[in-house]
């Protein structure tokens, strides 16, 4: 297929995951490096770096709008961004060398595992006792919690491409007391930096297709701020729930490579 004929085919599938990642606080991406690898046949590093371009872009778009419903302390998030910055540089220079098809069935065991722990978090009786923290929510991050946050998500982003986020949302909500949408805006800004380092990285180590993962961008562009407004009025345990969801087919999807 000609690769200008694929070009509505590259902004209709960056939309569809573009509003996606955006109501769940993802940039899409998880979602993205599946959907390259099998409908593009990518490699898996490829895939990383082709959709860390349109990640970068959803996600920016995303911390404005989710800054706009509910202001983001960018204070509180600075110190993980400098730890994020630099795991995730580490991480990625790593990741260039591991075999593709065991760097997927890796990146399908975490997805797995935080799919799970979603799922546990909204049961019956998890779901109600964390409702009743909510009028104290926490909206600040301690120095040490931001150092370890940012390491991990750093460490996690880098290996995978995309990812950071997902482990920084479910400690803010269920050890620090977060909302799920304020855990989601200031994870999506902690991500930023390094994600720009990490595209960086695979770029320039010949991973990243920019016709593709631009076209994807600009796709998503129009649509994050619906994703972001969505997310604010569905219930937090449905938003959590659909999490999930997302999640547990995105397992599918690598597993059927």
């Amino acid at each position: 297929m000609d690769w200008l004929a694929s070009i509505p085919l590259y902004l209709l599938l960056g939309a569809s995951i573009g509003f996606v990642g955006a109501m769940v606080g993802i940039g899409g991406g998880l979602i993205a490096i599946p959907m390259l690898v099998l409908l593009f046949d990518m490699p898996q590093q490829l895939a990383q770096g082709t959709a860390l371009v349109m990640i970068v872009s959803n996600v920016l778009l995303s911390i404005r709008s989710y800054h706009q419903s509910n202001r983001i302390d960018f204070k509180s998030v600075s110190i993980a961004v400098v730890v994020n910055m630099i795991a995730t540089n580490l991480a990625a220079i790593l990741a260039q060398d591991i075999d593709p098809v065991l760097l997927s069935r890796l990146f399908a065991i975490f997805l797995a595992l935080i799919a799970l722990l979603y799922v546990w978090q909204t049961l019956p009786g998890k779901s109600k006792k964390h409702s009743t923290h909510q009028a104290g929510a926490a909206t600040k991050l301690k120095l040490s919690t931001s150092v370890w946050l940012g390491l991990g998500s750093g460490l996690i982003g880098g290996i995978f491409g995309v990812g950071g986020s997902l482990i920084i949302v479910p400690v803010m909500t269920m050890y620090y007391g977060f909302r799920q949408t304020a855990a989601q805006g200031m994870a999506l800004a902690m991500i930023v930096p390094g994600s720009c380092v990490a595209l960086g990285t695979y770029a320039w180590g010949g991973n990243t297709d920019w016709v593709i993962g631009s076209s994807m961008a600009i796709g998503g562009m129009f649509v994050v701020k619906y994703g972001v407004k969505l997310a604010y009025r569905l219930p937090e345990v449905h938003l959590k729930r659909i999490f999930s969801l997302v999640l547990f087919f995105t397992v599918a999807l690598l597993m059927t490579k």
